[in-house]
């Protein structure tokens, strides 16, 4: 068989900010933009990356350090990637144990960044050994937000805290186990955590940098280059898919679609919230068309870069990696094709 008769295969994860693709499925918003797409539903960002780097997948939803990382050579083989489109900003919460949470929120619902750091710098003094976070992955929005704010809280992420990765769908598991003490991850895994009762959210994640980069498209460059036609078909399916996950009037539908067992997998209502249906103290909301959330915007690699140099070394060149991987030109073919005028600005 030719290699263009194959479908493009598309990797993610169980997420709620998988929306865009799953709905862009469901709604045949990928056959109606000519591109044939193939879904490929993996258990954690290793496989994503691995997959990504060895050729089993063409594109994939994907954590921004990550893509980085790839560009960088600084896990498994090199891959060189594209990053033509964001499909989600926000949706991540820390969670610790009930115990841990109720100590640190001490009846509060909600606390700052600042105020729920010291609270748990206070309490980290009287323990007898170091508590155990878990994020997604090693290179993650997720590490990044965690450590930014312990550090600014006075807490040193490589000395006073254990962190260790588990996959998002493993989060409340672990935490249940008592593996971890705590988690930092996207939903719905928060809400998990806290209806069945063994964990409770101390900060939301867009408390720390208000409409951070969550999520984002990454694709092999060099499919890329091949398929320049596919690659537009599925930029501009994902973007008439992101406004409709931005319209707070479908958030319940789209959680019943997110549900099901072959999607994300656990109950509509855990999920609502996350995509603005209803209000959860344990659930960041996940936003797709607001603030520009679709846009590769080079500030925010250059963002996600400055801070992964905070803590392990990068190559010499990685800005000018960074700013190369984001391709606001691709974006805004696709973004022009179906209408949109108003661009940000790519710099």
């Amino acid at each position: 068989m030719p290699d263009d008769a194959w479908p493009v295969r598309l990797g993610l994860l169980r997420l709620t900010d998988a929306a865009p693709v799953f709905l862009a499925e469901a709604l045949g918003l990928f056959a109606a933009e000519g591109a044939a797409v193939q879904l490929s539903v993996e258990p954690s960002w290793a496989n994503i990356a691995d997959k990504l780097a060895f050729g089993l997948l063409d594109a994939a939803m994907m954590l921004p350090p990550l893509a980085l990382a790839m560009e960088f050579g600084l896990r498994g083989p090199k891959a060189p990637l594209v990053v033509p489109m964001g499909l989600s900003l926000n949706g991540n919460s820390i969670v610790l144990t009930r115990k841990l949470a109720d100590a640190v929120l001490e009846g509060d619902e909600r606390l700052s960044p600042p105020e729920a750091g010291q609270r748990l710098r206070h309490l980290l003094r009287s323990r007898p050994r170091r508590p155990r976070l878990a994020v997604v992955h090693t290179f993650s929005t997720h590490d990044l937000l965690l450590r930014c704010w312990l550090a600014a809280s006075g807490i040193d992420p490589e000395q006073d805290v254990e962190l260790v990765v588990v996959p998002p769908v493993e989060t409340a598991a672990a935490l249940a186990s008592g593996r971890i003490d705590g988690f930092c991850a996207g939903a719905p895994w928060g809400a998990v955590a806290a209806r069945s009762g063994i964990g409770r959210t101390v900060l939301l994640s867009s408390a720390i940098w208000p409409n951070h980069p969550e999520k984002c498209l990454a694709a092999r460059a060099d499919w890329a280059a091949r398929h320049p036609a596919e690659l537009q078909g599925l930029l501009r399916a994902l973007l008439r898919a992101s406004a409709i996950c931005g319209d707070p009037v479908e958030a319940g539908a789209l959680a019943v679609l997110l549900a099901a067992r072959a999607r994300v997998g656990v109950p509509a209502e855990l999920i609502a919230p996350s995509l603005g249906s209803g209000e959860s103290a344990d659930v960041d909301r996940s936003l797709f068309a607001a603030h520009a959330a679709t846009f590769p915007s080079r500030a925010h690699a250059r963002w996600l870069t400055r801070q992964m140099g905070r803590w392990r070394a990068l190559p010499a060149d990685a800005a000018a990696k960074a700013e190369r991987l984001y391709r606001p030109d691709l974006y805004a073919e696709a973004a022009r094709a179906i209408g949109l005028r108003e661009l940000p600005d790519p710099s």
